[in-house]
């Protein structure tokens, strides 16, 4: 559980630190320094090989890699307009939804009522409040994200250990650079925006990714998943602390219903998957 919670709180305070690139880099600057920094990084440890791999499996890597900076671009360009706790939570909307459809239950599909129930509430101190624009791409955000779990499946099958996301990291940087470039310039290059930059892509990449991976060696698949759904209570927190960002109790009741939401839905889907005969 400590994992779990050590990589959430690792990949919502990397969030918090891109929010503070943004002035310096841009945002599309701060998403090209986390994603290239991440790949070198990767590629350093993994040293994937190159041949071997037949034409889907590169198409994997491809849709992967595309997914991946869909993500990070457009989850960026929403934490720059709305406060991190919102973000998070409509962002993992998409997860949920992929939960719901895979499921198939009428116990999802309430728990998904619920979920909306979340962001009516959220929009009731208005989404102009927030910024509809940062809405919008939080929501594309989550759609990444749910794309993202189905290609690292896909993915995962295909090349050894984390060969694939090594390789799909990488056309995802080479993807956002030549915008990361035009909005950050010559800054990208300065040592303290570096040093900004590499503490960004082990909170938000290295850190996480090692923690859930042992985690996952340890704890139910299900188990994992509820405790990542806790997201954006700790992107919350993270606003509040490096931030400063403030909510009203509205919109804390409204991110809360979406976590129990998210909890729900995982639990229902668990359930689903449980042989018969097994509690």
């Amino acid at each position: 559980m400590g994992l779990v919670l050590g990589g959430a709180l690792s990949v919502q305070f990397g969030a918090a630190v891109a929010a503070l690139l943004f002035p310096r880099t841009g945002v599309a600057g701060a998403v090209t320094l986390r994603l290239t920094i991440s790949a070198v990084l990767l590629l350093a440890v993994c040293r994937p090989r190159l041949r071997g791999h037949d034409r889907s499996a590169w198409l994997a890597v491809g849709a992967f890699g595309l997914a991946l900076a869909g993500m990070n671009s457009l989850f960026y360009q929403a934490i720059e307009r709305i406060p991190l706790g919102p973000a998070v939570t409509l962002e993992v909307l998409g997860p949920l939804a992929l939960s719901v459809f895979s499921a198939r239950r009428l116990a999802s599909w309430a728990w998904a009522g619920l979920a909306l129930a979340g962001v009516a509430l959220l929009g009731q101190g208005g989404f102009d409040r927030l910024n509809p624009v940062g809405v919008a791409f939080a929501f594309g955000a989550g759609a990444m994200w749910a794309a993202y779990i189905v290609l690292s499946a896909r993915v995962g099958g295909r090349f050894p250990g984390a060969d694939g996301l090594a390789l799909s990291l990488t056309l995802a940087a080479l993807v956002t650079l030549p915008l990361g470039i035009v909005d950050g310039g010559a800054v990208l290059l300065d040592p303290p925006v570096l040093a900004l930059g590499a503490a960004l892509a082990v909170l938000a990449s290295g850190l996480p990714y090692t923690l859930e991976l042992l985690a996952l060696r340890r704890m139910p698949t299900a188990t994992f998943a509820v405790l990542m759904s806790l997201g954006p209570a700790v992107a919350t927190l993270a606003g509040w602390l490096v931030l400063r960002q403030e909510l009203t109790v509205l919109e804390c009741v409204a991110i809360a219903l979406v976590i129990a939401a998210s909890i729900g839905a995982v639990r229902v889907n668990a359930a689903a998957a449980r042989p018969p005969g097994r509690r």
